[in-house]
């Protein structure tokens, strides 16, 4: 089952996932992004490290580093 959260403000769920993206230099760099659905790249749990926090303003979920 993937991760899920509950958005506070709108009531929704969003499931976390990940993908490899290509950046300039042809470096790659692991992404983590919320979706409205589960797809083929959901996410069983939290990266280790991070934590989930909502914008205040439009009530979607993101990602960050945990503050020491």
């Amino acid at each position: 089952m993937a991760f899920s959260v509950k958005s506070k403000k709108s009531g929704k769920t969003y499931y976390l996932h990940t993908k490899e993206v290509k950046l300039a230099g042809d470096r790659k760099q692991k992404i983590f992004y919320f979706a409205g659905e589960e797809g083929k790249n959901s996410l069983d749990a939290l990266p280790a490290g991070y934590e989930v926090m909502e914008n205040e303003r439009t009530g979607l979920p993101m990602l960050r580093k945990k503050k020491k």
